[in-house]
């Protein structure tokens, strides 16, 4: 007589093999978890228990040391402690993700999901990083350059009368003097928005367009899109940390959350998706946030460690 393991380790078996699936999951394979999660309450739990492990403070704490560590070469860096930190992780979860560790070992400044962290670079100028972000400078007399790897950032630049500061995000290159504004970079599409002064861009095939105050656009590796009026009081709000939105779907809302939420926030009702919803939240617990979302659309919600179900 075969004996059939139980359905629990079936399903923190299928669990572990989403969090690394979702890591870098298209639309099609989100819409396939959401239905394996609301298919079965195990799959919620395992799932759950998983992912709170995944990000909970020992994973987290092997990652940041592994950034930690890093000063030279991160190839070289990375040999000595490859086996101990893996190890570490892999007997924590039973998988781990190298997704982004190169980016990670390559930038100065790191931010985790829902935190935000000040920087003053050598020249004075201002650097606020976002949820999530990665960002790199290096200014000194003969240049001031940065990069921002992924992430988003609001930048308030010191005037200078050497050099502009050059900032390269994925498919664009920005030129600015004593100016104010925000950069974000997700799945290799920028948007810049301009607070205070101008802002010299550089897209593929040598494109160029200069911003100015109020002045938005969103740039992807085939080119610029159109120039779109800024609304800082919503557009920029979470460089005070609040999150502002008028008549947008449920669904924008939720994916802007998820930027903040350190785990999961899964809706598995799609009339739920499509319903507009206004607010000005501040994102200091997102989990509020989703909570209240439920409340005024009358839906339900189930809480797990690290994950979140809406129907």
């Amino acid at each position: 007589m075969t004996e059939h393991p139980p359905a629990h380790d079936s399903a923190m078996e299928q669990a572990l093999d989403w969090l690394i699936r979702l890591e870098c999951a298209s639309a099609a394979e989100r819409l396939a978890f959401e239905q394996w999660l609301a298919a079965e309450p195990a799959n919620a739990q395992a799932f759950a228990q998983a992912s709170a492990v995944w990000n909970g403070p020992a994973v987290n704490q092997a990652a940041q040391q592994l950034h930690t560590v890093a000063t030279r070469s991160w190839r070289a860096r990375l040999r000595p402690y490859f086996k101990p930190m893996a190890a570490a992780a892999v007997i924590l979860v039973g998988v781990f993700s190298f997704t982004n560790l190169p980016l990670r070992l390559e930038a100065d400044h790191l931010t985790v999901v829902g935190e935000r962290q000040r920087l003053q670079l050598d020249d004075g100028s201002k650097v606020l990083l976002n949820t999530n972000t990665a960002f790199s400078a290096h200014i000194d007399k003969a240049q001031r350059e940065a990069r921002l790897y992924q992430g988003e950032a609001f930048f308030q630049v010191a005037d200078s009368r050497q050099q502009p500061l050059e900032l390269q995000a994925g498919p664009v290159r920005a030129s600015v003097r004593d100016t104010d504004f925000a950069v974000r970079l997700l799945d290799g599409v920028a948007q810049v928005e301009v607070q205070r002064g101008n802002v010299d861009l550089l897209g593929g095939n040598d494109a160029r367009v200069r911003l100015s105050a109020g002045d938005s656009i969103r740039i992807s590796p085939s080119g610029f899109g159109q120039r779109q009026h800024l609304d800082p009081q919503k557009d920029l709000a979470w460089v005070q940390g609040r999150l502002v939105f008028e008549n947008c779907p449920l669904s924008q809302v939720l994916d802007e959350l998820r930027r903040y939420y350190p785990g999961w926030i899964v809706n598995t009702n799609d009339r739920l998706a499509k319903v507009e919803v206004t607010g000005n939240y501040r994102l200091e617990n997102p989990l509020d946030v989703v909570r209240s979302l439920a409340h005024i659309t009358s839906a339900s919600i189930r809480e797990y460690p690290a994950l979140v179900i809406l129907n």
